[in-house]
């Protein structure tokens, strides 16, 4: 396993419809490093964001998509993405509020 510090283990916000009407529950979404596991995880959101507290951490895995280019076929890099629920006593990350 790769020594991952907590700045590295975040790597952009995930904006799309269902992220931002996942929001309204607390529940956050963020492409993470693929080694990063959920303890990790659960550190870099509640250093990097003052006053967020997390209640559970959900991590998927996505497979790259296939791409041809010509006779050649290849695929797209694997991401990983985790799905960030806080508490309800916990302050609403502000970093998502202007969206």
């Amino acid at each position: 396993m790769a020594d991952i510090k907590y700045y590295d283990v975040l790597l952009k916000p995930v904006v799309t419809e269902k992220s931002m009407r996942l929001m309204g529950e607390k529940k956050y979404t963020f492409l993470v490093h693929p080694e990063a596991n959920k303890i990790q995880i659960r550190e870099a959101v509640e250093k990097m964001f003052e006053g967020a507290k997390v209640a559970k951490v959900n991590t998927m895995n996505i497979q790259g998509k296939k791409r041809r280019r010509g006779m050649t076929v290849g695929r797209t890099a694997k991401k990983k993405k985790a799905i960030v629920t806080l508490t309800e006593d916990s302050k609403d990350i502000e970093f998502f509020e202007g969206m």
